[in-house]
């Protein structure tokens, strides 16, 4: 990657949509039309909600669609994907697949030339203003996130050690502190340990002091006893739960609790955030 830090975001954005591209290509139109467990979208939308989000940020008008009633549309924000995604629906995944080869290059093409002063410029991002080079690593994670929806419903492994799921996983992980002490609030003196196991794994622990879940570095020894749970699982796990992927019931079994069970379930049932 790039020893500019802009610009090796870039890397692992032309990363996985480089990826994508190639998932792409061996798809049959069958496969395009699978559902994923991104609520209400098919393979093919997946990367269609890519595409509609790197349409508006080349400047393209929004679509003019008829957008039927649907579950899954919950907000405003979620409309605007939804009049996108909709808007490609008539088309085959290959034709769905080129538009987005073309809009990807131009929008890296425009990304690698940028001067410092185009990546301080004003932005928007999904936590709120910011600067162009704020926005640039959601775009990786969305699109990550979005691959791993499309390789879980065909069942194509995903690398979790790639460029793009190093920057991803380091951002998700970024919430578990989020998770422990917003979301739960156990009371000060509780330890919560993740270990994410296998590709693109890690171990984070946090403990509440004054109301506030704080990162405990270094980790403690043997992590087991020092905390009062710690939940194992492995990376794409630990993305659904996060990212709202499935039904819990489906996809908790999946975690190894060690410690107090109960509060361990507790914070699974906290860890929806991105949905």
């Amino acid at each position: 990657m790039s020893t500019n830090p802009d610009q090796g975001v870039v890397d692992a954005l032309a990363d996985v949509w480089s990826s994508l591209q190639r998932l792409g290509a061996v798809l049959d139109e069958q496969q395009w039309k699978l559902p994923t467990d991104c609520p209400g979208w098919t393979v093919q939308d997946n990367l269609a909600h890519i595409l509609g989000i790197e349409s508006i940020l080349l400047g393209r008008p929004e679509p003019s669609v008829e957008l039927p009633e649907s579950p899954h549309v919950k907000n405003e924000f979620g409309r605007s994907n939804e009049i996108w995604v909709e808007s490609f629906r008539a088309l085959s995944g290959a034709e769905v697949l080129d538009r987005f080869r073309e809009a990807t290059d131009l929008r890296l093409q425009a990304l690698r030339s940028q001067t410092e002063a185009e990546w301080s410029a004003p932005s928007w991002t999904p936590t709120g203003p910011g600067k162009v080079r704020d926005l640039i690593p959601f775009r990786v994670l969305d699109s990550w996130i979005h691959e791993l929806d499309m390789r879980r419903a065909l069942d194509a492994r995903a690398d979790m050690e790639s460029p793009a799921a190093g920057l991803a996983l380091g951002r998700l992980r970024g919430v578990i502190g989020v998770i422990i002490g917003a979301r739960l609030r156990p009371p000060d003196g509780t330890r919560v340990a993740f270990v994410v196991e296998g590709p693109g794994g890690f171990v984070e622990a946090y403990g509440m002091h004054d109301g506030r879940a704080v990162a405990l570095q270094p980790l403690p020894e043997p992590l087991a006893e020092a905390v009062d749970a710690a939940l194992h699982m492995d990376a794409d796990t630990f993305v659904r739960l996060v990212g709202g992927r499935g039904e819990l019931g489906e996809v908790s079994p999946a975690v190894r609790i060690e410690g107090d069970l109960g509060l361990g379930h507790r914070v699974i049932e906290h860890m929806r955030v991105l949905m």
